[in-house]
């Protein structure tokens, strides 16, 4: 079966949107690459996922690049591809939600230290007028992860008052809690400030100049054709539309998950951020913007940055051999994307792991597989 996959289900070269670069074969003799198959293909024999695309780069070279297995199994089997496009979920945090932010702090629009009520005044009730927007950024902020589903299903309106409406439960920089309520509250911080919704800011400030032109909220039909599918919604596969079901609720735009997107585009954005670690700067980011937000800082159960994880509760994903400036996050699908300046190293790895029956797990892969790969770096 490992062998059956291996044949037929690697698909070698980026499509018609991808970068005009060389594919360093599997086979080219480099044991971190050469192991990379065989773990994924045994991953996808064991019911873990359906299928994967793998990616590794430096700031001007694809270093590998793979396509495994399917992208969908149910109602027909559909071949993965590297240009097929995935439901990033939580990755829309870093890449679009608090990109965007430090967008705004770089132009002077958002204070990361000022109080969230500064700019939401509605969000200030039950004591929440302490939290910072950093808070937010770091999860410290005291809200809780989710809310009840039932507080969305009346729309959007109705679902921000329930949220400004929400209590701590606990003090500000107290606890680490991850949360999806905190950064749905920096998308409507996005919109307040800019006076454009999150993804129209986002396409607008971030992806457009980068070219990522396949990298948006709601895809049209063309990208959702070939995107992966997840679960069932009211005995539907969902394909192309967003799996959260917060942000389904919300029209399919939220802080917290609804972005899409393909490994081409990640990595012209991931490239740009080690464009901006340089001293030039990039389309999008400072270096001195990009130096904030990816400055490690104390979550109290570890370290996290604005926006990305470093080392903490979540961060298995990201192997043992990074360097300690490496920063990343994962997705609830079955995403993850690490971005080293100090190696000059982007991994990408974008799976479905929810496809068919919502039960597999890759983030012990991921990580074995960066463990591998930055070894090497």
């Amino acid at each position: 079966m490992v062998k059956t996959i291996a044949v037929l289900c690697l698909i070698t070269l980026f499509c018609a949107h991808s970068l005009a670069e060389e594919v360093v074969p599997t086979n080219s003799g480099d044991p971190s690459y050469a192991k990379i198959e065989p773990l994924v293909a045994a991953a996808i024999n064991d019911g873990q996922m359906p299928g994967a695309v793998v990616v590794v780069a430096n700031k001007s070279k694809i270093l590998f690049a793979r396509a495994f297995g399917h992208r969908q199994l149910e109602p027909v089997a559909e071949p993965m591809t590297l240009n097929t496009v995935f439901d990033l979920a939580s990755i829309t945090k870093p890449v679009a939600t608090a990109t965007s932010v430090m967008k705004l702090v770089q132009q002077g629009k958002i204070d990361v230290g000022a109080a969230v009520s500064s700019y939401l005044p509605e969000f200030s009730s039950h004591d929440k007028n302490k939290i910072l927007v950093s808070d937010l950024l770091l999860h410290i902020s005291g809200l809780v992860p989710d809310n009840a589903l039932a507080d969305y299903r009346n729309g959007p309106q109705q679902a921000w008052r329930r949220i400004c409406e929400l209590k701590p439960r606990s003090q500000r920089g107290e606890r680490f809690a991850y949360s999806d309520v905190g950064f749905i509250v920096l998308g409507k911080l996005v919109q307040r400030i800019s006076e454009l919704p999150l993804d129209q800011f986002a396409k607008q400030e971030i992806f457009l100049p980068l070219g990522m032109e396949e990298t948006s909220f709601n895809p049209g039909p063309q990208l959702s054709r070939r995107a992966a599918a997840t679960e069932q919604r009211d005995g539907n596969w969902i394909k192309g539309e967003v799996h959260d079901p917060r942000a389904f609720l919300l029209g399919g735009v939220a802080g917290h998950a609804g972005l899409f997107s393909t490994a081409a585009d990640l990595l012209r954005y991931s490239r740009a951020l080690l464009a901006a670690a340089g001293e030039s700067g990039s389309a999008i980011l400072s270096n001195q913007t990009l130096e904030t937000m990816i400055a490690p800082r104390d979550i109290l159960r570890g370290t996290r940055t604005y926006g990305w994880d470093h080392r903490s509760p979540y961060s298995k994903n990201r192997g043992q051999s990074f360097s300690d400036q490496a920063f990343g996050h994962g997705g609830f699908t079955g995403t993850v994307l690490w971005i080293d300046p100090a190696k000059e190293l982007v991994f990408i790895f974008l799976s479905t792991r929810l496809h068919p029956d919502g039960k597999g797990s890759v983030n012990d892969l991921a990580g074995e597989l960066a463990t591998l790969i930055a070894a090497d770096n």
